[in-house]
């Protein structure tokens, strides 16, 4: 997500961590960096200046704190500022009472349809059921779309094509799922601050579905427009949070979550990918120290936890932290590491790694870990249990199987054993501290 933002961040970070001297000189040379990465990413001028003054005032006056260097304490304060700039953290959903209504808000093309799907999903994973109630009869298709993304869900959809009467279709909907389910969200029309009869309609489904929190929708592509859009819709109803659609690779990303902690609307939920799961709490303190490079492994744990489910998983895990660990066990690794989403995006959880791989090393790494998946499927299981067993007869039928080289099933067995010699010396039962010894451990605990 704002891939230029975070990366020219890092690299400022980078220089910074690799000054000996921290004067008057090097943090001009530092707000400068931070300047020219935050205007890139379209926020707001006169924001970026007040934040890098601050930056200075602070790293200039501030007592050093006892056991921090003049670098870790200028890194501290960069990574502050950075959160307050984007505002507080959010409180969670509230979901205090059976069902609780949430009614969808957005302009046209904001992403709010697939984000309801999303919330949904989200829902879900927290042990929530969740019915979804289309009241959009402006765009066409709109019933279907919604169809489409919740059906692999099993999130339920109430509509009617044929009804174009939104407040009878809430009134009609809230009444089919009744008390069945524990959150009811109410899908609205997309529309725009100058359309006043879809803004009276905004009003009419506010009074009818009664929503327990209204959540609207913003594209995270349109960067500073994010607050006027933001301000029209507060103007009309009250608006309880807001999620940014769009973030990922957005350049204008930073603009819209700058813009919309302008107008004290709590951001509680950001859309990071086209995929349904890549959609996530917003955490400021998390979100800034991915963007610096620093990582973010609660977060890492909680993608880790959530694909562990699957009763495969957790016992290739269990093989992992107990030493043993086998080309099965390294099959349903890559699998569970798919499960977490795109390999740059679970790269930058890592701490100690954020943004160090390039776009084109991940992108090679995934065309590899495709390629071994397919050789492993041509083995048999006592191969994948025994991988030494697998000499030149062997790899000859394998790579034959696969319809790839005898070099490609080499590379495979040597990646395997490098992988199963990393994980021996650093993730045993001996050895579990760091944050991925921490991993192990919560994931093991499911």
């Amino acid at each position: 997500m704002l891939e230029g933002l975070s990366e020219n961040l890092t690299n400022t970070m980078k220089k910074l961590s690799g000054m000996s001297i921290i004067d008057k000189k090097t943090l001009k040379e530092i707000t400068k960096e931070i300047q020219k990465a935050l205007i890139q990413s379209d926020v707001n001028v006169k924001v970026v200046l007040n934040l890098t003054k601050e930056i200075q005032r602070r790293a200039l006056d501030e007592e050093l704190p006892k056991g921090l260097s003049p670098k870790e304490h200028v890194m501290r304060i960069v990574y502050e500022e950075l959160v307050y700039l984007i505002g507080e953290k959010p409180e969670p959903l509230d979901i205090n009472k059976k069902p609780y209504k949430i009614m969808m808000l957005g302009l046209q093309g904001s992403g709010k349809t697939t984000t309801t799907a999303k919330l949904a999903k989200n829902l879900k994973k927290r042990g929530l059921t969740t019915a979804i109630v289309c009241t959009d009869t402006w765009r066409p298709a709109a019933y279907e779309q919604l169809k489409q993304l919740s059906e692999p869900l099993d999130v339920p959809v109430y509509g009617d094509p044929k009804n174009s009467d939104a407040v009878d279709l809430a009134q009609k909907g809230l009444e089919h799922f009744g008390s069945k389910y524990d959150v009811i969200i109410v899908d609205t029309a997309g529309r725009h601050k100058e359309e006043a009869d879809l803004l009276d309609e905004m009003k009419q489904l506010s009074t009818v579905v009664n929503p327990d929190e209204v959540i609207l929708v913003i594209d995270g592509t349109i960067g500073q427009q994010a607050r006027n859009q933001a301000k029209a819709f507060k103007q009309t109803t009250t608006i309880g949070s807001i999620i940014v659609s769009k973030l990922d690779g957005s350049a204008k990303g930073g603009g819209a979550l700058s813009a919309v902690a302008e107008i004290n609307a709590p951001i509680k939920f950001i859309g990071t990918g086209e995929r349904v799961d890549d959609f996530e709490a917003f955490d400021p303190e998390r979100f800034i120290s991915r963007l610096l490079g620093m990582g973010d492994i609660e977060t890492l744990i909680e993608r880790a936890t959530e694909v562990t489910a699957d009763k495969t998983d957790k016992e290739m895990v269990e093989s992992i932290v107990s030493g043993k660990f086998t080309l099965k066990d390294m099959e349903n690794q890559l699998n569970m590491m798919q499960k977490m989403g795109p390999l740059q995006q679970v790269m930058k959880l890592i701490p100690g790694v954020g943004n160090q791989l390039p776009k084109s090393a991940t992108k090679e790494t995934e065309e590899k870990l495709d390629k071994y998946k397919i050789l492993m499927k041509s083995m048999t299981n006592y191969e994948l249990e025994n991988p030494d067993v697998i000499k030149k007869s062997r790899v000859n039928r394998i790579s034959r199987g696969a319809g790839l080289t005898n070099e490609d099933v080499k590379d495979l067995l040597k990646y395997y054993n490098l992988t199963k010699k990393a994980l021996k010396g650093g993730m045993g039962k001996r050895n579990m501290s760091g944050p991925m010894g921490k991993l192990l451990r919560r994931m093991t605990k499911q």
